[in-house]
């Protein structure tokens, strides 16, 4: 099932509204097919999986990240019956689909026509790879990732402003790996006004990668670029997958809203002083309030730089 996660990882912000799925058959202890969910949605990871193994998934233990969907669709078939068809063993489940239109439904159909079904294996992990997925199914919004580049005083530019470069290369290529995953990126319209940001995927062979750009505020926006107005309407954009850049005023914003799920920290080993500090008034009432929120879940060197990732504690 680890194994059949790291494939669904491959569809992350490339798939749609669909979750990126990751399925792994194996026959006689020989991998015989994987799949994952490809770009827009289709086909799905057990179509791509069956199709690979053909005939040697009769009798074969299937593991997938994400219960089999069971409702119909123009674009495909249902997963679920295409299991039924070639007559596994047995069905691996990571996770139940949130999707009401499948909901139990795929696992309850493979089990009535006489297929072994087990459930819950590593579940937690399905579930994290999935947050964006999931938020959208129960939350009825996209995950909001919040990077911030600061320098170890917490500045975000210096006094008049200027900002390139805080970090270096290293990590600011891991900050475009971060972008090749969301299906839209975010930036406040002063940001938009002030360095005209191109937030494309600018590493080699992940420049078809590239998300969506949207801008927070008001005024008018460069072409191909959305506009939203308050960081709750980032509802409307319909997409799994968020990533805010900025400003200091946006990354406030959104903080203050508690719209951040996950905080990718980037830190230079530099100070400035008296520059631009990375946030303003994210209305904390009391110190007591700040503590508890966020945990780390991630830490690492990059180059000179240092990354932790956090998460929101609930």
């Amino acid at each position: 099932m680890a194994a059949a996660l790291a494939l669904a990882e491959r569809g992350v912000g490339q798939t749609g509204l669909n979750p990126w799925v990751g399925c792994i058959i194996v026959k006689e202890g020989v991998v015989v097919g994987r799949g994952w969910t490809q770009k827009g949605g289709r086909p799905h990871a057990e179509a791509m999986a069956l199709a690979q193994a053909g005939s040697a998934a009769q009798g074969s233990v299937i593991y997938v990240t994400l219960e089999p969907c069971a409702h119909q669709s123009d674009r495909g078939p249902a997963c679920a019956e295409l299991l039924i068809d070639v007559r596994p063993a047995r069905v691996v489940v990571a996770l139940e689909d949130p999707d009401p239109r499948t909901a139990g439904e795929g696992i309850k159909a493979l089990m009535a026509a006489g297929i072994a079904v087990e459930t819950g294996v590593i579940a937690s992990e399905a579930r994290k790879s999935l947050a964006g997925f999931m938020c959208r199914m129960q939350l009825r919004r996209p995950f909001v990732t919040l990077k911030i580049a600061t320098s170890l005083d917490g500045q975000i530019a210096m006094a008049d402003g200027s900002s390139r470069w805080i970090t270096g290369d290293i990590a600011r290529a891991h900050s475009h790996i971060e972008r090749a995953r969301a299906d839209a990126i975010l930036v406040g319209s002063g940001t938009v006004k002030t360095d005209a940001p191109q937030l494309n995927v600018r590493l080699t062979g992940l420049e078809n990668r590239s998300p969506r750009k949207v801008m927070l505020g008001s005024g008018d926006a460069p072409d191909g670029w959305e506009i939203i107005r308050a960081p709750a309407d980032i509802a409307k954009l319909d997409c799994n997958n968020v990533m805010v850049e900025g400003g200091a005023a946006t990354a406030t914003a959104f903080l203050k809203a508690g719209l951040v799920d996950r905080l990718l920290l980037y830190r230079a080993p530099i100070f400035i002083g008296a520059g631009k500090a990375c946030l303003g008034d994210i209305g904390l009432g009391q110190l007591a309030d700040a503590h508890g929120l966020w945990q780390l879940c991630d830490s690492r060197s990059l180059g000179k730089d240092r990354l932790e990732v956090y998460e929101r504690a609930n």
